[in-house]
């Protein structure tokens, strides 16, 4: 945890006088600036902020209705792994774009923990959207040990039930047995 001196106190800063802050505004160098972006007091710091393309899943795409979620899980098809399980349906208009949503219980941890597993798995999605057909509702459900598992196995079995899903979507099993 890092040492932040007394209100008043000057702290030694990596930056120049006028990078972070105006001269003779209130807390000028009383504590050091945090990595890029802004510090504690709400004032710009002095690092570069790094531009990179959008690390969220679009709003658009985002699944937020119950009745989506439940028509998802209930009437789509199932491909489940050990730390997730993909729930794959189509809406009956075709031109929307993809909605997924997220379902992490409290069997997977704590709030902290849970809220990492979404963060992680619409990360994921994020790169994966373009994958899905117009219309589809997706609904990723984390089990227990995705909440210890790394980013790189998550996005393995996130491949591997996505792959499933969208393979049997592709060319459904016609049975005559009725199984």
């Amino acid at each position: 945890m890092p040492f932040w001196p007394p209100v008043g106190a000057r702290a030694a800063s990596s930056c120049p006088p006028d990078a972070s802050v105006a001269p003779g505004s209130p807390g000028q160098g009383s504590h050091a600036p945090l990595p890029a972006g802004r510090d504690v007091g709400g004032r710009q710091s002095c690092l570069p902020r790094v531009k990179s393309r959008s690390l969220v899943l679009p709003s658009v795409s985002r699944m937020r209705r119950g009745d989506e979620f439940a028509n998802a899980v209930r009437k789509g098809s199932r491909a489940g792994r050990p730390t997730l399980v993909a729930h794959l349906s189509m809406r009956p208009n075709a031109d929307e774009p993809p909605l997924i949503g997220f379902v992490v219980s409290r069997a997977v941890g704590g709030a902290v923990i849970r809220n990492r597993v979404k963060r992680q798995l619409r990360h994921l999605m994020r790169d994966r959207l373009d994958r899905l057909p117009r219309g589809s509702l997706l609904v990723v459900r984390a089990n227990p040990p995705a909440a210890s598992a790394r980013s790189e196995r998550l996005a393995a079995e996130l491949d591997a039930a996505l792959d499933r899903l969208l393979r049997r979507r592709e060319s459904p099993k016609t049975r005559m047995d009725g199984r």
